[in-house]
């Protein structure tokens, strides 16, 4: 089913950006270099809007989070839709 094909591709996104997250708790990552530089820049195209409006709080970036929660709404309404149709 197409609303399935969605679901999964949500939860690749997911997954990929929560490793992103994780990965920046590890000091010595060349982010730079091939497969991490690929990682940040898909990361980023989820993130960077979030970041443009919500500032860091002291050292502690909350953009991840709205992107999340922003992200997970709208895997629910894109499924949800898809799954009412019969697909």
């Amino acid at each position: 089913m197409i609303s399935t094909a969605f679901a999964r591709v949500f939860e690749l996104i997911f997954f990929l950006l929560i490793l992103q997250v994780l990965l920046t708790w590890v000091p010595n990552i060349k982010w730079h270099k091939q497969p991490f530089l690929t990682l940040k820049s898909f990361s980023e195209l989820f993130f960077a809007p979030f970041r443009r409006i919500i500032p860091p709080v002291g050292m502690l970036d909350l953009s991840p989070i709205v992107a999340f929660i922003c992200l997970q709404i709208l895997e629910s309404v894109i499924v949800g839709f898809l799954r009412g149709m019969g697909l």
